[in-house]
């Protein structure tokens, strides 16, 4: 029965219950030491790959306005709007005790329509962000975050460690590795 449950709810009954636990899951240490093990692993891939293809660059923005800009406006969207559509909303939660064949099928849809995501929005709602969002380099970055992000929220249920990975990663390019610079000009 526990590998039926997810489809045994209607979707106005699964979703609710997906977002309350995975907003009300309160991350322990080691989803927190899993997080950062993840953002570190994250950075030794997508740092070399970045750097060698010449998509990053260091490029340290220096104003407070576009500073608090990017923490906070990250933390949204990014962070939260993005994590709870391509997670939350996709991968059955922990406690729903899918089979690993199941959850390899949600987690691959998953990262499929979030990396299709970003250029569907360049094209769509975010037209500054079309030559970077059809990037093939970002695209590549952008699913290896996809992961990272997948198995923080998998191993704790909680959306938070996910936020955290993808917040910091975002954060850190559009500050520190010339995101800003390639959104804006």
């Amino acid at each position: 029965m526990p590998f039926l449950s997810c489809f045994l709810l209607l979707p106005w009954e699964l979703l609710p219950r997906r977002l309350t636990h995975a907003f009300s899951t309160i991350p322990d240490f080691t989803d927190l030491l899993v997080a950062a093990m993840l953002a570190l692993v994250y950075s030794v891939i997508a740092l070399p790959i970045g750097f060698w293809s010449g998509f990053l660059k260091v490029d340290v923005q220096t104003s407070r306005r576009i500073i608090a800009g990017a923490l906070v406006g990250c933390l949204l969207s990014p962070g939260i709007t993005e994590e709870l559509l391509f997670r939350v909303l996709i991968l059955p939660h922990p406690s729903e005790n899918v089979s690993g064949l199941m959850l390899w099928f949600w987690g691959c849809l998953s990262l499929v329509l979030f990396v299709v995501y970003h250029p569907l929005n360049a094209l769509t709602f975010y037209p500054i962000g079309r030559s970077t969002f059809m990037n093939p380099v970002f695209l590549l970055l952008a699913a290896v975050l996809g992961v990272a992000c997948s198995i923080a929220y998998l191993q704790s249920g909680s959306i938070w460690p996910a936020v955290a990975v993808h917040w910091l990663a975002v954060t850190a390019w559009l500050l520190l590795l010339g995101g800003y610079r390639r959104l804006y000009g």
